[in-house]
C-alpha cells in the first residue's frame, strides 16, 4: 500500500499543534482579561435597594426545619408585607426598563459614530442582562407566593409607575408655579417702577417746555405797544376826531332849544339855557341878550 513518512509530517503537525494551543491560549486570556474589566466597571444603576428589602424580609422568615423555640423567638413577616416588597421592587425593575429601552437607540447611535468608548456599550450590555434576569426572578416568586400572580404583577407595576411619574410632575410642576409667581411678582414691580419713571421723565420734560415756552414770550416785545410811534399817532388822531364830534352835537342841541326859548319869553327857562350854554364850550353871549328882551 502506501508508506507514511511519520518523520516528514512530523514537522506539520507541530506546527498544527503550536498554532491552536496558541489560539486557544489567546481566547482563554483575552476572554478572562475581558471578564475581569467588566466586573471592575462601573454599574449602569446604583444598588437595588426594593430587591435589597425583599431578601431581607425572606430571611427574616423562620425556617420550617427549625424547632419550636426558634419558631417562636422569631417573628413571622405577613405574606402581605412580602407582597407589598415584592410589588415595589416590579415597579422598581419596570422604572429601569424604561431607562434601558431610552437609553439603547441614543447608545447605539454614539457607539456607531464613535463618540463613546467599548466600556459603556459592556456596561449597557450588562445591565440588560441583569434586567432579563431580574424580570424572571420576579416572576418566580410572584409565582412562589400567589400562583399565577407573575403574569399580572407587572401590569399592575407598569399602572403604579405611571401614577407615581404623574404624582412626580404634578408636584413638580406646583413648585415650578411658585416659583414663576415669585418671578412675575418682581417683574410685575420692575415694570411698574420703570413705567412710573418714564411717566415722571414726560411730566417733567413738558413742565420744563412750558416754563421755556413762557419764558419767550415774556422776552419778545408785541406789536402795537407802547414802543410803537405810528399806534400812538393814530390813537391820538382818533381821541381828536371823538372831541370834535362831541363838540358838534353839543352845538346842535343848544340851537335847537334857544327858538323855543326867545317864544315863550319867560323868566324861567334861563336857568336852563345859562345851565346848557355852560356845559357847552362854544355858546354865545348873544343868545343870552335875546333871551332877556
Amino acid at each position: 500500500m502506501f508508506d507514511i513518512n511519520w518523520q516528514g509530517l512530523l514537522l506539520p503537525l507541530a506546527y498544527l499543534v503550536v498554532l491552536v494551543g496558541t489560539f486557544v491560549t489567546f481566547s482563554t486570556v483575552y476572554r478572562k482579561r475581558k471578564a475581569i474589566e467588566s466586573a471592575n466597571l462601573a454599574p449602569w444603576f446604583g444598588p437595588h435597594l426594593q430587591r435589597n428589602i425583599y431578601l431581607s424580609l425572606l430571611h427574616m422568615q423562620p425556617d420550617e426545619n427549625s424547632s419550636a423555640a426558634e419558631k417562636k423567638t422569631q417573628q413571622k413577616i405577613p405574606d402581605s408585607i412580602i407582597r407589598a416588597a415584592l410589588i415595589q421592587r416590579a415597579v422598581e425593575d419596570i422604572r429601569r426598563i424604561i431607562q434601558i429601552r431610552t437609553a439603547k437607540q441614543a447608545c447605539s447611535s454614539l457607539l456607531q459614530r464613535g463618540s463613546v468608548g467599548d466600556d459603556l456599550w459592556q456596561r449597557f450590555q450588562r445591565a440588560e442582562k441583569e434586567m432579563e434576569e431580574e424580570l424572571r426572578d420576579v416572576v418566580m416568586e410572584a409565582n412562589a407566593l400567589v400562583p399565577g400572580w407573575g403574569q399580572i404583577i407587572f401590569q399592575s407595576a407598569n399602572e403604579i409607575a405611571a401614577n407615581r411619574a404623574m404624582r412626580e410632575r404634578v408636584e413638580e410642576i406646583e413648585a415650578q408655579t411658585a416659583r414663576d409667581k415669585e418671578w412675575w411678582e418682581k417683574r410685575r414691580t420692575n415694570v411698574k417702577s420703570e413705567f412710573m419713571k418714564e411717566l415722571d421723565a414726560e411730566a417733567a420734560a413738558a413742565a420744563a417746555a412750558d416754563t421755556a415756552a413762557a419764558a419767550a414770550a415774556a422776552t419778545t416785545p408785541s406789536i402795537g405797544g407802547p414802543g410803537s410811534v405810528a399806534g400812538s399817532a393814530v390813537s391820538a388822531e382818533d381821541d381828536k376826531a371823538s372831541e370834535k364830534g362831541q363838540s358838534k352835537t353839543s352845538g346842535s342841541s343848544v340851537a335847537a332849544a334857544t327858538p323855543a326859548a326867545s317864544v315863550n319869553g319867560s323868566e324861567d327857562s334861563e336857568p336852563v339855557l345859562v345851565e346848557k350854554n355852560t356845559s357847552s364850550a362854544s355858546s354865545s353871549p348873544a343868545s343870552k341878550k335875546k333871551g332877556k328882551k
